[in-house]
């Protein structure tokens, strides 16, 4: 997309390039900018697995929702960090898995959020709204969420690949502890993580280029570390698992080396 649309709101910056434009691109999206390309295709020359890795990430997130909505009887989500929610979108996975799903985006992107209101204009059901992560208590107290979101019930939060974002442990560590005793026994936790395990020679060389050329700035965490996310829930099987292994559809869809996908994602039950 070279000429911006007309929902790119007045005064919205495309000329650096946003992560959830940017991971539109690499799934073939048409919500993205000249520097969102010029990034996505930079780091696909560091990584050329790149776009399986975001699919990959897409094909757990609906598996998770549909686990969600069909054996856990959740009704309600949360996807903080949703970016453009046009490729297999959470709201459309978990009204289907689950009639009456209620579905709150939430992204710090004025162009991803303007475009995303678009989206889900004719749904009553889902909205998005503009906040961002490192300020928990707006999100939960954002009047869009509490219309649509009854905190007295089990929710299922969606942090994909949003928490390696936020630096520091501590600084982590309060953002979860603020989500999640908002959350009531029953509730469900959705994490995908960059883990710099997979590849640690490579990945500060990943993370210096990621930073150069996209606005927010990443840091890739350890398993112990990503696992200590999860604090406060009893992760379902399989556990902490790289992308491919969570409950995939087919044993045929993960691969041999699944640690190419760079990513550590699991499931937990708040109890």
């Amino acid at each position: 997309m070279t000429v911006e649309p007309g929902w790119v709101p007045p005064g919205g910056d495309t000329s650096k390039a946003n992560i959830a434009r940017v991971y539109d691109y690499w799934l073939g999206g048409s919500h993205n900018f000249q520097a969102d390309q010029d990034a996505a295709r930079t780091l696909i020359a560091m990584e050329p697995n790149v776009r399986e890795i975001v699919r990959a990430n897409r094909a757990f997130l609906g598996r998770a929702v549909r686990f969600l909505a069909r054996e856990a009887g959740i009704r309600q989500f949360l996807d903080i960090g949703s970016g453009i929610p046009a490729s297999q979108p959470v709201h459309e996975t978990a009204q289907q898995a689950g009639p009456g799903s209620r579905v709150v985006y939430v992204d710090n992107d004025e162009i991803a959020v303007a475009h995303s209101r678009l989206i889900l204009d004719d749904n009553p059901d889902a909205t998005i709204i503009q906040a961002d992560l490192r300020e928990p208590a707006k999100i939960l107290a954002d009047p869009e969420t509490q219309l649509l979101i009854d905190f007295t019930q089990p929710v299922g939060l969606l942090l994909m690949a949003v928490l390696h974002f936020i630096p520091g442990e501590d600084a982590v560590a309060e953002v979860m502890t603020t989500l999640r005793d908002a959350l009531v026994p029953g509730s469900y936790l959705v994490i995908c993580h960059t883990c710099r395990d997979a590849k640690p020679e490579m990945a500060d060389s990943a993370a210096s280029v990621y930073n150069s050329r996209i606005a927010a700035q990443v840091v890739m965490r350890t398993r112990d570390e990503i696992g200590n996310l999860f604090e406060g829930f009893t992760l379902v099987d399989p556990g902490l698992v790289w992308i491919p292994e969570w409950r995939p559809d087919s044993p045929g869809d993960v691969p041999e080396d699944p640690q190419q996908y760079w990513g550590l994602v699991g499931v937990g039950r708040r109890t």
